[in-house]
């Protein structure tokens, strides 16, 4: 009894199920047509049979052009997004997505979790609900790990080997469609005919199976970023922008398509029109070095604290130095000019760790200074540096601000300010008189001359210091200004030896050794002292 209330129980279900697929059919018709009261007739029955319904748009309502779809791939262990490239059709299920990476990438698709426009992806889900309809746009895709998925080897087998059969089943009821359905009968019904080989017709062989054919050659270079194909002619990736490999060449005989023509003739434009921006760029920043050239002083153009007062200065309200480019108040600037101590003004920009040694320009100087304040500064520049030469000397002429730096050869300097000769040697002046007759008049002045007495006890002193001598021959007073031992008399041309204090040459001359200095004509010299005399 049980087992005929299950029978009729499955009839009953059967029945109700294959009402629902006619009423499916129909109601699919009708929302083709426009049918509206046919839709609703048959969505009402549908319902009252209570039967799980799925509706979906069919592929022919959306864009039949493939388009290329950006996806960012990222899994547990990677630590940034790898972009790849896709093509993909807008009617496309997420489920068939999931099928494509799967054959193309190798990833199954419990393993694959999609976010497209920040909404996770379900499976019935197609890509045009999610807005991707267009070149360029975009979705991410998180590869799980097995584990974490639950899919082990054997039910990824078995998943394979249910997909190959479901293929293989699909392609063989394509054919029997192809054929003719209406003349298939069920499989006991069919009369079973067995066929004996006529031995009078011969077996052909069978023919052999073409050869596979060859892949297509790629043409143009892969991305070793994202793997994607570009074109011969790109200079970087299209999808992540990664530069083309180094050691690829573009083929000779290629020839690039209309698109890539445009492409090309585009990119030499705006390289065309980037040199002339360059170019026009150059000519301005030249323009604009030699009209801050003709300033005195730059004056800064962006607001800043003055790195010695800590004030804030206003644009065009301090100076930026030329040499150093450090931006200084001009009151910090003025005083560091007229407290130096130094013969050139140095940079005032210090810090913990750094102190500036750029030195101030001269134009820079005077344009901060007034016209007393930078003859002071000249002024102090002139005795700093006088002060600090070794082989300096000041004109005698009273209040007189000539001064020289002479060389050992040099015995007289004449004074650019007061036009004087200053006798080196005496440090006086004594024009009219040589050497001699100087000393002899100061000799005689002395008695009655403050002035002149002062003069002689000063080259009395320097005599008894060894600052000075008496000449071996004409008895004047000569001074070693530098250099070696060699001195010449000015009066009596006497060559001397200044360590000896005697004649270099005897009675004869140049090589007479009997004047009691023989420096250098025996390898020695003539004193341990002697710096070279001969």
């Amino acid at each position: 009894m049980a087992s005929v209330e299950d029978s009729i129980s499955h009839t009953s279900k059967e029945d109700k199920t294959n009402k629902a697929e006619e009423l499916a059919l129909t109601l699919t018709e009708a929302i083709s047509l426009g049918d509206v009261e046919a839709a609703n007739q048959c969505a009402g029955q549908l319902a009252n049979l209570q039967v799980s319904v799925t509706v979906s748009v069919h592929k022919d309502a959306y864009p039949k052009d493939e388009i290329r779809m950006k996806v960012g791939v990222e899994d547990v262990q990677s630590q940034s997004t790898v972009p790849i490239s896709m093509a993909v059709y807008s009617h496309m299920t997420i489920a068939q997505l999931k099928e494509k990476v799967n054959r193309d990438y190798g990833f199954h698709p419990s393993l694959q979790t999609w976010v497209i426009g920040k909404r996770l992806a379900k499976d019935p889900d197609t890509l045009g609900s999610h807005g991707v309809r267009r070149d360029g746009d975009t979705a991410f895709l998180y590869i799980r790990t097995a584990k974490k998925a639950q899919l082990t080897k054997e039910l990824q087998q078995q998943e394979e080997e249910r997909r190959l059969l479901g293929e293989i089943y699909t392609a063989v009821n394509g054919t029997l469609e192809a054929r003719g359905a209406a003349t298939l009968t069920p499989k006991k019904e069919q009369e079973v005919l067995v066929l004996a080989p006529d031995p009078a017709v011969a077996l052909k062989p069978p023919k052999p199976a073409p050869p596979p054919l060859k892949p297509k050659p790629k043409v143009g270079w892969e991305c070793p970023q994202c793997t994607f194909l570009n074109k011969p002619t790109r200079p970087g990736c299209e999808i992540c922008a990664s530069d083309r490999p180094a050691g690829y060449q573009i083929p000779v005989q290629y020839q690039p398509d209309k698109e890539e023509k445009q492409r090309l003739q585009s990119e030499e434009m705006a390289m065309l029109l980037y040199q002339e921006t360059m170019e026009l760029q150059k000519v301005q920043n030249f323009q604009s070095l030699l009209d801050t050239d003709l300033l005195s002083l730059v004056p800064n153009s962006e607001e800043l604290d003055c790195p010695v007062c800590f004030s804030t200065i206003e644009p065009g309200e301090g100076v930026t130095l030329r040499e150093c480019l450090h931006s200084v108040c001009r009151e910090c600037l003025k005083g560091t000019i007229i407290n130096s101590m130094d013969p050139e003004v140095a940079c005032p920009y210090a810090d913990h760790e750094y102190t500036c040694d750029g030195k101030l320009q001269d134009r820079e100087i005077k344009s901060l200074l007034s016209q007393q304040e930078y003859q002071r500064f000249l002024d102090l520049r002139l005795n700093i540096a006088e002060n600090r030469s070794e082989n300096s000397y000041h004109c005698k002429t009273a209040d007189c601000q000539g001064w020289c730096i002479f060389e050992d050869e040099v015995n007289e300097f004449l004074c650019p300010l007061c036009n004087k000769h200053n006798c080196l040697l005496c440090k006086a002046i004594h024009e009219g008189m040589n050497c001699k007759e100087y000393q002899d008049d100061l000799r005689i002045r002395s008695e009655n001359d403050i002035a002149a007495r002062q003069t002689t006890e000063m080259l009395k002193t320097l005599v008894e210091n060894g600052e000075a001598m008496h000449c071996p021959r004409c008895k004047i007073i000569v001074q070693k200004k530098d250099g070696c031992d060699w001195i010449c008399c000015v009066m009596c041309k006497t060559e001397i030896c200044w360590v000896t204090r005697g004649p270099r040459w005897g009675p004869n001359g140049n090589g007479d050794t009997s004047g009691g200095c023989g420096c250098r004509f025996n390898v020695a010299r003539c004193h341990p002292n002697c710096q070279n005399c001969h």
